[in-house]
Parts: structure tokens; C-alpha cells; sequence
């Protein structure tokens, strides 16, 4: 099911806080986003000055702003659909907003959100595993918690990342999606300005304390 967001007048926050050169700005943001796939857990931070409405963090909106259009059905967790990200979208890309996990093909989930497992959302078909839901979830920070191997396609050896906010179970659940290949989710991980990129592809093993 999709929500409307035309059906009455924006809040004047919907109308401000996008980017202040959308072309050249959106341009940046997607080849960082390129990089960062190619390169799992390669940090990038975002250098546009963009307002996004609270709860979102800057490097969430600025993804959104780039990756969604009229042609993207976009999911909420609850705090971000209860603000005015909806009519933010709506106004700046023409997204649509749906209530089902499964008609997404991104979903935004703000910090201290914990999903149950990433297979509730669209995981794609054999025939058209890009057909996915790419996940971008909000946490604490990207740097100064319990490292993570990354080993996989675009890392040439290993890759270690160090997230703070990730929920108990994310190994767990981040197991369950690779072995889902060719389908699955993609993850975005974002904390404030930064961000990473975490593909299906990529193994992810905790290292000894």
C-alpha cells in the first residue's frame, strides 16, 4: 500500500533542507555510493550542507535525495514516518512512500530501530536479484566499537570496520542474507555525515577479543 504525500500542502520543513546544487551535489553523492559498493567498508562522508528532517542524519537524507525517484517505493521505520520525511521525499524526488517491506526498494531505518532480520524485505528473484531492497540503517557511529572482518568482492585482503548501535543479531541475520546470493539485501550503514556500504556479497566475521 502506498501512502499519498500530495494530498495536502507540505509542512514548510518538506520545502527546505535538500541540496543547494541538486545536480552537481546528487552527482557527488552517487559516485561516493559507487566507490563505497565497490569498495565495502570504505567510509565516505557527505560534505553537502543538507537539512533533512530529524530523526535522519545527514548522510541517510543525502542518499535519498540522490537514489530515490517517482519509480522508487521507499519504506519508513516508524519515527521517520511520523516525521516529515515523507513530504521531504516526496517534495525533493517524488518518492513514494509504502507500508509494505516487501514493495520497497529502499528503506530507511532510523538509529536504535532493531530488525528482527533483513529478510523481510523484497530479497529479489534468481532472475532479477537486483530487484532488492537497499537498506539504509541509521547507527550510533561507524568508528570506535567492536571491530568486524570484511573479506569479499573489492577488498583485496581484509577490511575492518568498527560500528557502534548494530543489534545482537546482526551477524546472525547478515549470514541468512549471504547465503541467500545472487539474492539479497544491500546495506547501507550511516552515522551522521558518514557512511559505508556493505553488499550482499561481502562476509562479515567478528574478530577475538
Amino acid at each position: 500500500m502506498t501512502l499519498s504525500h500530495v494530498s495536502t500542502i507540505p509542512d514548510n520543513d518538506a520545502l527546505t533542507g535538500g541540496f543547494a546544487n541538486p545536480v552537481f551535489d546528487a552527482q557527488s553523492v552517487f559516485k561516493m555510493m559507487m566507490d563505497a559498493m565497490a569498495r565495502p567498508g570504505t567510509l565516505q562522508t557527505i560534505t553537502s550542507d543538507i537539512a533533512p528532517p530529524a530523526p535522519l542524519g545527514i548522510a541517510a537524507g543525502a542518499i535519498g535525495l540522490t537514489l530515490c525517484d517517482h519509480d522508487t517505493q521507499v519504506w519508513l521505520s516508524g519515527g521517520l514516518a511520523r516525521s516529515t520525511m515523507p513530504e521531504w521525499l516526496g517534495f525533493h524526488t517524488g518518492a513514494p512512500v509504502t507500508t509494505e517491506k516487501l514493495e520497497a526498494r529502499f528503506a530507511f531505518v532510523e538509529t536504535g530501530v532493531l530488525l528482527a532480520s533483513l529478510n523481510q524485505f523484497d530479497v529479489g528473484t534468481q532472475e532479477y536479484p537486483d530487484r532488492s531492497t537497499t537498506l539504509v540503517l541509521e547507527i550510533a557511529s561507524l568508528e570506535g566499537g567492536k571491530e568486524l572482518a570484511l573479506s569479499g568482492p573489492g577488498i583485496a585482503d581484509i577490511n575492518m570496520i568498527a560500528p557502534i548501535g548494530l543489534p545482537d543479531t546482526f551477524l546472525r541475520s547478515w549470514n541468512d542474507n549471504r547465503a541467500l546470493f545472487p539474492r539479497g539485501v544491500d546495506l547501507v550503514l550511516t552515522a551522521g555525515r558518514q557512511f559505508l556500504c556493505l553488499p550482499r556479497t561481502t562476509k562479515i566475521i567478528a574478530t577475538e577479543i
